[in-house]
């Protein structure tokens, strides 16, 4: 008998999911969007960042944050792509605890740190629009090149806990996990054990970072509004508007599906079972596929930049 229970709780591997009700659809398919997603979000992400880094002109702290947002979204990209391919192409269902472990960090830690990006990237605009005179002096190389490394620190700081968390427990339960991918919600409900501090823990994590950067967020756009109304100049007032709406459009690409997404999985049923994987993909692959086509539209230098990289 013993000996039954000691294997109940060796489980050393997860079984991911594809889409639920697309099992007779032939994966090739349905792998088709996918890789084209991939393909898009890494050429986009990496010509951003190949003409900021070529670009002396573009050596400026909007750019810079940009560039940040770049390489936070190539990783992400890369943490889900394995998995996410693997069984639209493959039909690999399979991940070991431990990839699984990594892959959940690697995933939660990018999107602690591009919800940390974006609060840089809106603090940008804070300062260009409310202070322009200080803008050189208070956004200097050194202090960017520290709050981007704060960035960095904050999101693996908050992060690493949880696979640490989650290796101590015993998996009894079903093994299959309802995403293609990896999460922290979801792989600690797999556990026989007593999950309490690992849903606070997580539940706090995102408090903390996602609630806090999303409320400063808000507040700086509450007082750059404020300081633009007060504008006489109406030509002056729409082009202080402008130069903020690439940023306006990437916070809610990533923080709509995200809240979204938290509302069903805490208080959906199962009938919003699909529309949670469906969020969840768009949650984790359309801001890194969008996020350059949005600043590549909206930013003249950058679109002149582009053109002239693929026309001569």
């Amino acid at each position: 008998m013993s000996a039954v229970n000691d294997t109940k709780f060796k489980i050393s591997v997860f079984h991911l999911t594809g889409i639920p009700g697309q099992e007779d659809v032939h994966n090739l398919w349905i792998s088709l969007p996918f890789c084209f997603i991939y393909v898009i979000s890494i050429l986009g992400n990496s010509v951003i960042l190949f003409i900021i880094k070529t670009d002396p002109s573009l050596h400026e702290p909007m750019y810079i944050f940009l560039s940040m947002l770049a390489v936070t979204d190539l990783g992400l990209s890369i943490a889900t792509m394995p998995t996410i391919l693997g069984i639209f192409l493959f039909d690999s269902r399979k991940i070991s605890i431990h990839a699984c472990f990594a892959q959940l960090f690697f995933i939660h830690s990018l999107q602690c740190i591009e919800s940390s990006v974006l609060l840089l990237m809106a603090f940008d605009r804070f300062i260009a629009i409310c202070n322009p005179l200080r803008y050189a002096s208070i956004l200097t190389l050194s202090r960017i090149t520290k709050m981007g490394l704060v960035c960095v620190l904050r999101g693996v700081a908050v992060i690493i806990p949880l696979p640490l968390l989650l290796k101590r427990f015993r998996y009894c339960r079903d093994n299959i996990l309802s995403h293609s991918y990896c999460l922290h919600q979801e792989v600690m409900k797999l556990a026989c054990s007593d999950i309490t501090v690992n849903s606070i823990y997580g539940l706090s994590g995102s408090l903390l970072i996602m609630g806090l950067d999303s409320l400063l967020i808000f507040l700086s756009y509450v007082i750059i509004l404020k300081t633009v109304l007060s504008i006489t100049s109406q030509a002056e007032c729409l082009r202080a508007l402008n130069t903020c709406v690439s940023h306006l459009c990437v916070v809610l690409l990533f923080y709509t599906p995200e809240i979204s997404l938290t509302v069903i999985h805490r208080f959906g049923n199962s009938s919003s079972h699909l529309l949670q994987i469906l969020l969840g993909y768009v949650y984790l692959l359309v801001p890194p596929l969008m996020n350059p086509i949005v600043y590549s539209v909206k930013n003249k230098q950058l679109r002149a930049r582009i053109i002239r990289l693929f026309v001569k």
